[in-house]
């Protein structure tokens, strides 16, 4: 691809000012036409034996324009206050069921495996999966602010008609969208277009108002109801181009990304052949992807297929035509659909056992304790850009992790096993007294849960750790709200128990954390405040102080930090002793470094890398500690493996 990750999401938000503008300018012209069409009203109630009283026109003008610019900015406020819930609110608009972590259902199980892998190999949190089941359509779709609260949304029609590779081509192309920043644009477009469309809805209920007073006084020589059905009918007419203003900004946003996302997917999986087998297959069914709920329309943009009637033109179609993105992912295609298979092909892969096959790489690819330093010192060139070998090695670990871990990280009583598990510390008398605190704030068949699978844990290697946490997540949000705040008390004296917490450890609780608050607490990603680094001396230099400490012995620390402090030329970066960088202090300097413009976060990964690499000899620990921090960074980097592309 053309672009890294820091570039895409760049380009996300100057779209999301693209939109703003166009907003604008769509709100201003329908405001003038309001008020234009008042004083037009008003002129036509004068019977002419007085001049219009010009001030008279201008204040109702003004008072008609006032009204609907409050109207829409009112409704554009409301549906984005009402879509504060993320991606879970977006899902269950239209009809979206949770399918639930340690379900039964093997054609349900079949799509969160594929969605856990893809978010493993992404290096992002593993987000819940809902199904659309009323809906026969092939389609899907991503939803959310931010990768911390965002939602995998499916049609029965895709996770039954869709192959196993098809079906890995849809979710690498729904995780583009979360991984590029679109998700948060598309959010906010729902909002933003609301207040556009409920002026057609306004109109309508003046219209029928009018229309039934009308009928009644038809003896009468008032006309004012006459005046009141213009008005309507003007609000209609008012209406209809405001909901074809939205439909066309939607079109301008969503088109060209729609084909960035396909690119992204050929890109992760490296089998163009499953996103185009999905595509034809859209083409190839009865009902297409089509969605058929009440609230589709408003969410037409999100959509891997086109989900909702585009018109007569094609103007207004969010999507490229089916036709052209096939082409571009399948040259020789000889533009025939091929008909569907006679029983759905979940069922055909379920009954002949066709699950999950991959190469080994945990233990056949990937040194004991170490990954080479090229690898890792590309690690900017990682961020946001998952590949096949990603995949499939996210696969291959999760076939390695022990069953029973596997099984209880799924559910809500033993996901929170597991973590508490992660968090106890190696030695006996450090983890007597956690095991004691647990006691305290958990309840027994928790307890004794952690208890039983902290052996199995223990053994886990540690890259396999961070993926743990990453596939908590599901499991863990589906918590009731006294039991999070009952679970996260239990986390918080856990870490604090024996006051001298490892920074990985440290690591893997932020990154829970981070994740896990916005589904229970008013939290929303932090917004850009930083377009410089200038300022940002004293909290980069913390960051790198830590990293050059864990990674390089002390007396070679200040020269790991100065190959670092090449890559920040506008920051004064200093070596900090030991003291001045506590994981407390390192905590403040990552919230206030998570909202730095992209472009120059980039350079934060560069320089946290070249400190990693500084001493050429890169463990398993400080590689996947480096993925913590870019973690809590916004920065979500792919498991670093030997063989993966650097360049």
């Amino acid at each position: 691809m053309s672009t890294n990750f820091f570039e895409r999401q760049s380009k996300a938000r100057r779209s999301t000012k693209w939109l703003v503008v166009m907003f604008v300018v769509a709100v201003a012209g329908i405001v003038g036409a309001v008020a234009a069409v008042a004083a037009g009203v008003a002129l036509s109630s004068n019977d002419g034996s007085e001049p219009p009283d010009m001030g008279q026109l201008i204040a109702i003008s003004l008072a008609a324009g006032g009204a609907t610019l409050a109207l829409i900015v009112l409704g554009s406020l409301y549906k984005v206050a009402a879509l504060s819930g993320g991606g879970t609110t977006v899902a269950e608009a239209v009809g979206g069921r949770r399918i639930h972590t340690n379900t039964s259902d093997p054609v349900e199980k079949r799509i969160l495996n594929i969605v856990e892998e893809m978010a493993l190999a992404s290096g992002v949190p593993v987000p819940p999966v809902y199904l659309l089941a009323d809906e026969k359509g092939i389609n899907a779709f991503a939803a959310g602010f931010s990768p911390s609260d965002a939602v995998v949304a499916v049609t029965r029609g895709t996770v039954e008609q869709l192959t196993r590779d098809q079906l890995q081509g849809v979710v690498a192309h729904e995780f583009s969208h979360i991984l590029n920043g679109d998700m948060r644009l598309n959010i906010r477009l729902i909002g933003i277009l609301h207040g556009i469309l409920l002026l057609g809805l306004v109109g309508q209920i003046v219209f029928r108002i009018a229309a039934h007073s009308g009928r009644g006084r038809r003896s009468s020589k008032n006309s004012g109801g006459m005046y009141l059905v213009l008005i309507g009918l003007a609000l209609l007419i008012l209406g209809f181009l405001g909901t074809l203003m939205g439909g066309l900004i939607k079109a301008a946003v969503s088109r060209q990304r729609e084909y960035l996302a396909d690119a992204s997917a050929v890109q992760f999986t490296r089998n163009p052949s499953g996103i185009a087998g999905a595509l034809k297959r859209i083409g190839a069914a009865v009902f297409g992807s089509k969605i058929e709920h009440p609230n589709a329309a408003e969410v037409s943009h999100m959509y891997f297929g086109q989900g909702v009637r585009e018109g007569f033109t094609g103007l207004m179609a969010t999507h490229p035509p089916l036709e052209s993105r096939i082409a571009r992912l399948d040259p020789e295609w000889n533009g025939k659909y091929p008909p569907l298979p006679d029983t759905p092909s979940a069922f055909v892969e379920i009954a002949g056992a066709a699950g999950l096959v991959g190469a080994s790489l945990v233990g056949d690819r990937l040194p004991a304790d170490v990954v080479p330093v090229d690898v890792v010192d590309a690690a900017a060139n990682q961020v946001g850009n998952p590949t096949e070998i990603h995949r499939t090695y996210a696969h291959e670990l999760v076939e390695r992790l022990p069953e029973t871990i596997v099984a209880a990280v799924h559910e809500p009583y033993g996901a929170r096993a597991v973590i508490f598990a992660l968090l106890l510390d190696r030695d006996k008398a450090v983890r007597n007294l956690q095991m004691e605190t647990l006691s305290r704030l958990m309840p027994p068949d928790i307890v004794k849960l952690t208890k039983e699978l902290a052996p199995a844990i223990d053994r886990i290697d540690v890259r396999g750790r961070l993926p743990l946490v990453d596939m908590s997540l599901p499991a863990l949000r589906a918590m009731a709200p006294p039991q999070y705040r009952e679970f996260s008390q239990a986390f918080e004296q856990l870490v604090e128990a024996d006051d001298r917490i490892a920074l990985f450890e440290w690591t893997l609780h932020r990154v829970l954390l981070r994740h896990l608050r916005p589904q229970f607490e008013s939290a929303r990603p932090p917004r850009a405040a930083y377009y410089a680094l200038t300022r940002l001396g004293g909290s980069c230099s913390v960051l790198l102080s830590v990293l050059a400490y864990a990674g390089n012995s002390p007396d070679k620390a200040a020269g790991a930090l100065a190959v670092a402090a090449t890559h920040l030329p506008q920051a004064k970066i200093k070596l900090l002793p030991p003291g001045a960088c506590s994981l407390k202090q390192l905590d403040e300097a990552l919230t206030e470094l998570a909202r730095v413009a992209a472009k120059h976060r980039q350079r934060l990964v560069e320089a946290c890398t070249a400190v990693i690499c500084a001493d050429d000899v890169v463990k398993i620990r400080e590689a996947e500690l480096l993925r913590g921090i870019c973690d809590m960074l916004d920065c979500p980097m792919p498991p670093l493996l030997p063989g993966q592309p650097v360049a």
